[in-house]
């Protein structure tokens, strides 16, 4: 045979009847064997096919390059430096300045190493606690005295526990408020969702800082943020609620910020309240109490429910009971929503941010609304 007839283009296509491969014999035995192929898939020719393959591997090395130059692992993040440039997707420096955020008391929510709103109206705080610019822009000013504020790692390691994995879990919840309140708790799905929750982090960025980890064993190792803040401060007097900026503030005697937290504040249909109130007292693990004068959307009891305690239960893991009757800041099931939904009136905070306000309120703290209009935001009332 000569050496020509001896060349085999192998090529595998996807058509609709499944995954393929066709030897197509270059030389005289061509036509035969594109047109036994032509009849199996309805790409016509194996130039099509050639190109069709070409593409996809061109689609591979790039995502292959993207994934490779967005790795995270705990060098990637503790050694993060600021380079200036705007960040797409998933950074190192990104989430490097939003566990320091987070430890400082200028909260961006939910840690997903992304530049969003949360992050850049924290930054924004921070600056103007700290005498900057305020624009939300992480310059190389803000990141250096961001930088200075701590000294221990970014990323640390922590070791599953048995009270980790062995829960209790409520592994399904329903969306219905109705159907909720026949559950004898709210607890987490899983143990990645608790600790995701544990240390302030989306749960897709935890699965991606431990690659492989089931989170169902004990005595595993985890690469998790270094989110534990310090004492709560002491000289409060008061808490600010922004409506407009979407954020709740700690203020000393002197008007001095001493916290931020992102919020999701009232609706036009439910608006939060105006003026001034106070705290009356704050209850952890609440359970839920729906009277049917809320005329909630979606929910059709005629009848009043309680809904059990846990950190799914409709207002998370803590209840801040203001002098406004029905009214309080509290947590949330959900906290990659903070601050871009509405309430249901009432002041929602991610569960570990409304449990760090409850440590620095007590009874008579007061508690003043700015009255701005809440602006517009992603989705609708929750």
């Amino acid at each position: 045979m000569h050496p020509r007839h001896r060349r085999v283009l192998l090529v595998r296509v996807h058509c609709a009847h499944g995954t393929r491969q066709s030897d197509a014999t270059a030389g005289n035995g061509t036509r035969s064997a594109v047109r036994r192929h032509r009849s199996r898939c309805p790409y016509g020719s194996v130039t099509s096919m050639i190109r069709l393959v070409l593409v996809a591997v061109a689609m591979l090395v790039v995502a292959c390059d993207a994934t490779a130059a967005a790795k995270l692992d705990a060098a990637a993040v503790n050694n993060a430096q600021f380079d200036g440039s705007e960040a797409k997707g998933v950074s190192a420096t990104v989430l490097k300045a939003q566990i320091l955020l987070d430890r400082a008391r200028f909260s961006p929510g939910l840690i997903d190493g992304r530049q969003a709103e949360n992050f850049t109206r924290a930054v924004s705080a921070f600056q103007a606690a700290n005498g900057l610019p305020a624009d939300g822009k992480l310059t190389r000013e803000t990141w250096d005295k961001l930088v200075a504020t701590s000294s221990r790692p970014a990323i640390e390691t922590y070791d599953l526990t048995r009270k980790d994995v062995h829960g209790p879990f409520t592994r399904r919840i329903p969306a219905r408020m109705e159907r909720m309140a026949r559950l004898p708790r709210l607890a987490y799905h899983n143990a990645l969702e608790k600790m995701a929750e544990r240390f302030h982090i989306s749960e897709q960025l935890l699965e991606r800082l431990n690659p492989g980890i089931g989170f169902r064993k004990a005595g595993q190792k985890l690469l998790v943020p270094a989110v534990t803040r310090g004492d709560p401060p002491q000289d409060i007097a008061s808490v600010e609620v922004d409506k407009s900026a979407r954020q709740v503030r700690v203020l000393d005697p002197s008007g001095k910020v001493l916290a931020t937290y992102p919020a999701s504040i009232g609706s036009q249909e439910k608006p939060a309240p105006s003026g001034q109130a106070e705290v009356k007292r704050v209850v952890h693990h609440p359970t839920y109490h729906y009277d049917p004068e809320f005329a909630f959307k979606g929910v059709r009891s005629k009848r009043p429910f309680t809904i059990a305690a846990g950190p799914n239960n409709p207002v998370g893991s803590v209840w801040i009971d203001l002098s406004i009757d029905s009214y309080g800041i509290h947590g949330t099931p959900d906290p990659g929503k903070i601050g871009k939904t509405f309430s249901h009136g009432c002041i929602r905070l991610t569960n570990w941010d409304a449990e760090d306000l409850a440590s620095e309120v007590r009874k008579g703290t007061k508690v003043v609304f700015k009255d701005e209009a809440a602006g517009s935001v992603e989705q609708g009332s929750q």
